[in-house]
C-alpha cells in the first residue's frame, strides 16, 4: 500500500472518500501501537492500528470480499480511538474503522448466526422498552443457561440482576430552580434508562438546581452509536436524524443553549452528527448546528456557578476517564477539576489512556478480550487506591463493576451529592 491519498474512483465502496484520505495520511510509524489496548494485550501486529489500516485499505480499495483474516482483526478493534490521540499525522481512525465495518456488512461474508446476532443487538439495545423486556426474561434464561447458544449465555453473564424503573421516559420539561440561566436538551439514552436511571436523576437535579431548564424532547432517542459501530451506518443516520429533528423543533419553540449528554460514548457520536449526516440535504446544516452545541455533562457543569457543600470532604475517588471522553472528545481534565472542586480527592490509575474493554457491544461480541481488559483496568484502579471508582459512561461503569469490589458510580452522581443532592446508593458500603 502506498502513502498517496486514494482517489475516489479507485474505491470499491463509493462514499468512503473521506476515509480514503486517512489511508494516505498513515505513515506506519508505530506511535499508535503503545496506545492500542488490543495490540498491548495480544502482541499481534494485525491487531494494531497500523495493521488495521492495511486491512482497511484492502477492504475499501478492492472489489473482493473481505478475507476472514481482515474481518477477524477489524472486529477486534474497540474503536477506543487511543490511536487517534497518539497519531502525529492526523489519521481519522474513527472514519476508517466505521467505513470498513460498513463495507464488511455490505459484503455479507458473515455466517447467518453472526448476522442475526448483530441485527438483534442493533435493535434490542437501542430501545429501552425492548431492552427492559429482554432483561425481564433473564431469570428464565439463567435457569436454561446450559441450553442456550454462547452469545445468549454471554448476555446473561453481563446482565445486572437489578433494573431501574423509568424516570425520564417520554417528553418532559424540568424547570430551572430560581433564575433560568440556560435551556438545555438532555439525551435520555437507551441502556442507561434501564440500568442507570439514577444517573439521569442526578443530571436533572444538578442542572435544574443551578439554573438550567432541562428538556427531554419528544422524538429523541438512541444516538446511533450501536448500529454505527456494528457497520450499519444507514440505520445510525436515521436515529441521528430523528434526534436532530427533535432538537431543532424545541430550538424553534423557545430556543436551546446546548444539548447535554451524560454518557460519553453517546456524546462522541452526537458531536459527529455533522459528518454523519453531511450527505443528507435535509439534515446536514441542522446536524452541524446540533453537533456544535453538544456538550458533555462535565463541560456544561464547568460553565455553571455550582456551589458545593462538601458532604464527604476527603473521600478518595479512583477516576476512570472513558476513551470516548478523552480520545473521542478530547476532554481530559474537566472531570478531575470538578470532583476536586467538590471536595473529593482524585487519583488516576496507571495507563489511564487505555480502554476498560466495554466499548458498547464489544463486551458481547469479543468477550474474552473485553474481560481481560476489564480485569486489567480494575487492577489499575486498585493501584490508584481510593474508596470509590467514578466514570462518565454507563457502559464503562457496568463493565468495571464486574471486576472490582469497590462501588462504581457516575461522576454526576458525586457532583450532585456534593452540591445538595442525594447520596448515591452505591456508596452505602462506604463510610463518610
Amino acid at each position: 500500500m502506498t502513502n498517496a491519498v486514494i482517489a475516489g474512483e479507485r474505491l470499491a465502496h463509493p462514499g468512503a472518500e473521506y476515509a480514503s484520505a486517512s489511508l494516505g495520511q498513515c505513515q506506519h510509524c508505530g506511535f499508535c501501537t503503545l496506545h492500542c489496548p488490543t495490540f498491548l494485550l495480544l502482541r499481534d501486529e494485525r491487531d494494531s492500528p497500523r495493521g488495521r489500516v492495511r486491512f482497511a485499505a484492502e477492504i475499501l480499495e478492492t472489489g473482493r470480499p473481505p478475507t476472514p483474516e481482515a474481518v477477524r482483526h477489524m472486529d477486534r478493534c474497540l474503536s477506543c480511538l487511543g490511536c487517534s490521540s497518539a497519531c502525529p499525522f492526523g489519521v481519522d481512525h474513527q472514519r476508517l474503522w466505521d467505513e470498513s465495518r460498513a463495507a464488511i456488512e455490505r459484503a455479507g461474508v458473515r455466517s447467518l448466526r453472526e448476522r442475526l446476532w448483530r441485527q438483534a443487538l442493533a435493535r434490542l439495545l437501542v430501545s429501552p422498552n425492548w431492552f427492559r423486556l429482554m432483561l425481564g426474561a433473564a431469570p428464565l434464561g439463567r435457569a436454561l443457561r446450559p441450553l442456550l447458544p454462547a452469545q445468549l449465555r454471554r448476555m446473561l453473564d453481563v446482565a445486572p440482576v437489578r433494573r431501574s424503573p423509568p424516570r425520564i421516559a417520554g417528553a418532559r420539561v424540568y424547570p430551572a430552580i430560581g433564575e433560568r440561566r440556560m435551556r438545555v436538551a438532555l439525551l435520555a439514552g437507551c441502556v442507561q434508562q434501564v440500568l442507570g436511571a439514577a444517573v439521569d436523576d442526578a443530571t436533572v437535579n444538578l442542572l435544574t438546581r443551578h439554573g438550567c431548564e432541562v428538556v427531554v424532547a419528544e422524538g429523541s432517542g438512541c444516538c446511533g452509536a450501536v448500529p454505527l459501530h456494528l457497520g450499519m451506518p444507514e440505520r445510525a443516520a436515521r436515529l441521528a436524524a430523528a434526534n436532530v429533528e427533535a432538537w431543532e423543533r424545541i430550538t424553534a419553540n423557545g430556543g436551546l443553549d446546548a444539548v447535554v449528554v451524560n454518557a460519553s460514548g453517546c456524546g462522541t457520536t452526537v458531536k459527529d452528527y455533522g459528518a454523519m449526516l453531511s450527505d443528507e440535504p435535509r439534515w446536514a446544516d441542522a446536524a452541524g448546528r446540533i453537533a456544535a452545541m453538544t456538550r458533555d455533562l462535565t463541560e456544561l457543569v464547568a460553565e455553571l456557578p455550582v456551589t458545593y457543600n462538601n458532604p464527604a470532604e476527603g473521600m478518595t475517588i479512583a477516576l476512570h476517564t472513558p476513551c470516548s471522553l478523552q480520545h473521542g472528545q478530547g476532554i481530559t481534565r474537566s472531570p478531575q477539576r470538578l470532583l476536586r472542586s467538590a471536595g473529593f480527592v482524585v487519583r488516576e490509575a496507571p495507563d489511564a489512556h487505555l480502554c476498560c474493554g466495554s466499548a458498547g457491544t464489544y463486551s458481547l461480541l469479543q468477550p474474552e478480550i473485553a474481560d481481560k481488559l476489564g480485569a486489567n483496568k480494575a487492577g489499575a484502579l486498585e493501584i490508584a487506591g481510593g474508596d470509590v471508582v467514578a466514570t462518565g459512561n454507563i457502559a464503562c461503569l457496568l463493565h468495571i463493576a464486574r471486576f472490582t469490589a469497590k462501588p462504581v458510580v457516575h461522576t454526576v452522581e458525586l457532583l450532585d451529592w456534593a452540591s445538595g443532592g442525594t447520596r448515591p446508593a452505591a456508596l452505602d458500603s462506604v463510610s463518610g
